[in-house]
């Protein structure tokens, strides 16, 4: 089955800096990917060439078997790419109800006002903010803000959708609740991709961890062998941490 999502050597530099160096993955339909690593490692920017927001220096991009390598995020949003941002990024003082019909009426090519309002409302009340819908979206807590979010990347009918830091700034009651959410969203047959320095949320939804370290993936598979992966625990600890953490031998000596 072709991957819903597929990277192929795509890079990033900045000047003289590479931020993303000749990430190959791929995304298959249904799944969850947790995308891990040290602060720095490249995962915003991995997502930010996905989503369109960067062109990537070299590589293809392709969503299903459609090359997408340089469309911009409208195009991007149209075809079927929602993203959603680390520090939240909402329009302040308009209404819950009118960014997410914003959302629609960006992403929907031939998409109507009134079909725009459809979508929205179908999307408030999929993430529980229903009756919230008319508040001013500048005046909502933390929570309902990422909520917002949320319901603007599903009015766009995504079939893949990035999440960065999801749960970055929620307590404990909060972050179970955007757990449950985000199963729901997975669930309904997106795909997704998340960056999250929660371990117990990557360790709780994904199918596949991808470890990023100074723009390279250095790791990849199911959830426990990754994070006993020893190459990860020196990316994170440090090579020491690493070196006091391994397997020993028979003998006694840490095994080669």
């Amino acid at each position: 089955m072709t991957p819903v999502l597929r990277l192929e050597g795509v890079s990033k530099s900045f000047g003289g800096l590479q931020a993303v160096r000749k990430v190959s993955l791929e995304l298959r339909q249904d799944e969850i990917i947790g995308l891990i690593g040290p602060n720095g490692a490249g995962k915003t920017t991995l997502i930010n060439l996905i989503a369109g927001a960067y062109p990537a220096s070299a590589g293809r991009i392709f969503l299903g078997e459609r090359e997408v390598t340089g469309r911009p995020p409208y195009r991007l949003a149209r075809l079927g790419i929602a993203r959603t941002f680390q520090i939240v990024r909402i329009f302040r003082e308009m209404t819950v109800r009118d960014n997410v019909v914003a959302a629609a009426l960006f992403a929907g090519r031939h998409v109507g006002l009134r079909a725009a309002r459809e979508r929205a409302d179908e999307a408030l009340e999929f993430v529980g903010l229903g009756a919230a819908a008319g508040r001013v979206a500048g005046d909502t807590g933390l929570a309902d803000q990422k909520r917002v979010q949320l319901a603007r990347a599903l009015a766009m009918r995504p079939s893949v959708l990035l999440l960065d830091e999801a749960m970055a700034g929620l307590n404990a009651v909060e972050q179970s609740a955007a757990l449950d959410l985000v199963r729901a969203v997975h669930r309904s047959g997106v795909s997704l991709i998340i960056i999250e320095h929660l371990m117990k949320v990557i360790m709780g939804l994904s199918h596949r961890v991808i470890v990023m370290h100074h723009g390279q993936v250095i790791a990849q598979g199911a959830p426990q062998d990754v994070v006993n992966d020893q190459q990860v625990v020196a990316a994170y600890f440090g090579e020491h941490y690493s070196r006091r953490t391994a397997p020993r031998s028979r003998n006694g000596h840490h095994a080669p």
